[in-house]
């Protein structure tokens, strides 16, 4: 897809993703769509105003009325859509840098939109064939009180609020002046724990850290964790779809353990598990403990949504998925990645152990990742290329289904273009800190070189 990406169309605001684009993007959805109502919702991005009026705009241009639900987290917008079986406009965009912003579009069930929908709304993305409302028809826009609150009190009912309060837990929060600032303090206080927080003011600039969940942007919750004795640090990205954790020791946990130790938790015999191409070891052994089948995916969050429900079609238990980056599906609560409800879930696990010893088992693997920028077509091509060269010429196996991938037996790497920003991303694990740098670092040598000869 042209538009679409691997979790929605993003781009630096007011140059690639202008208000003319999203206008359109809108009026596409809208036209495909044929809804009577239509939500549009937004992070806290300081473009995030500007881009929701030009959604509102080209709906309302098609003939929809506008609910505007105005700052809510990813999943509190789509808790929305399923409750009124609407389909809503997010205006995100989730864990980019604060220049970027972008728009998720979800359906009347709640969900991201499957890649057919998607392409559907593309092709009159790019045919520019809008359906036009009479001057007479034109929709309506009113202000939705309660989005925020209703979120939240759902939240609530699906949790195990005893287990949790039980637990006594002190829990330092760093929002990351997102849209979980508003939502997330207040879910972790009603369900009994002392909360902490950094970063917790509301703010498009993210004066106090980039939006991304990573060591690098949250040192300020390392020290917070170390600073109030509390028994967990619990970090989002700026939709609030993700969840990254700090031990009770104030130590980063890889998003991969907390996967793996999530899944242990939830999978029994003959249940599936979704994952990414980039999936770590960590999640293969699960999955063969637990006598469970892995199933992978191209990375984002529309390819393993569109996994689920094929498994689900067919009478498959998915009671977990996702990917090492935070954001993780708990299919019979809500096909949606949901920070809170992430760590609400982590907060379970607290109950009966501290943090450290929760995922002590998923230890002992290293994982590195770098980011290569390109500039134009030519250059991602020679990226890609160089990548696929360097595969081709391996000894190891390989996997295709997403950019390349060499699994050694004792490590893996991959290299991949991003499905939202102009870069190729190369990952590494091993069980070795040495062997994956290695890894990575060689591979990105190769790639580099590619690149200096466009």
């Amino acid at each position: 897809m042209k538009v679409f990406g691997s979790s929605g169309t993003r781009g630096v605001a007011n140059e690639a993703l202008t208000p003319e684009f999203v206008l359109k993007v809108a009026k596409a959805a809208g036209t495909v769509w044929r809804a009577d109502r239509v939500g549009v919702a937004r992070d806290t991005r300081a473009t995030g105003k500007m881009l929701s009026d030009a959604a509102a705009s080209g709906l309302a241009s098609v003939g929809a009325d506008v609910d505007r639900l105005g700052i809510i987290p990813t999943p509190g917008a789509q808790a929305y859509a399923e409750r009124e079986e609407t389909p809503v406009v997010m205006i995100t965009a989730s864990h980019n840098p604060p220049q970027y912003n972008g728009v998720k579009l979800i359906g009347d069930d709640g969900v991201e939109l499957a890649v057919e929908e998607l392409e559907r709304i593309e092709q009159k993305f790019l045919a520019e064939k809008f359906d036009t409302a009479r001057w007479s028809e034109t929709g309506e826009s009113r202000h939705v009180e309660g989005a925020r609150r209703a979120y939240v009190d759902g939240l609530l009912d699906a949790v195990d609020r005893e287990k949790i309060a039980d637990a006594d837990l002190t829990v330092a929060l760093d929002p990351g002046h997102g849209a979980g600032s508003l939502t997330t303090p207040e879910f972790f206080r009603k369900l009994g724990c002392r909360v902490v927080t950094a970063n917790s003011q509301p703010d498009g600039h993210f004066p106090g850290r980039d939006p991304e969940p990573v060591p690098e942007n949250l040192g300020d919750l390392g020290r917070l964790v170390e600073a109030t004795d509390a028994d967990v640090g619990i970090a989002h990205d700026g939709d609030a779809d993700r969840a990254i954790f700090y031990d009770e020791n104030g130590e980063y946990v890889e998003g991969d353990a907390t996967l793996a130790a999530l899944a242990a938790a939830k999978l029994d015999a003959g249940d599936s598990v979704v994952s990414a191409v980039n999936v770590s070891q960590r999640l293969v052994d699960v999955a063969d403990e637990r006598d469970a089948y892995l199933e992978l995916t191209p990375i984002g969050s529309t390819n393993i949504i569109t996994r689920i429900r094929e498994l689900q079609s067919q009478g498959k238990s998915v009671p977990v998925a996702g990917e090492g980056n935070g954001g993780i599906f708990f299919p019979n609560y809500r096909l949606a990645r949901d920070g809170a409800y992430t760590a609400a879930q982590f907060l379970e696990l607290l109950a009966d152990r501290p943090a450290s010893e929760v995922v002590a088992p998923y230890d002992g693997y290293h994982n590195v990742r770098i980011n290569i920028e390109y500039d134009d077509d030519a250059e991602r091509e020679a990226l890609l290329d160089a990548a696929e060269r360097e595969a081709r010429n391996s000894e190891a196996d390989t996997t295709t289904l997403d950019g390349y991938r060499v699994d050694y037996g004792d490590a893996w790497v991959l290299a991949r273009p991003s499905g939202t920003e102009p870069m190729v991303r190369i990952y590494a694990e091993a069980r070795d800190e040495a062997r994956a740098e290695e890894l990575a670092e060689e591979l990105e040598g190769q790639l580099r070189a590619a690149k200096a000869e466009v």
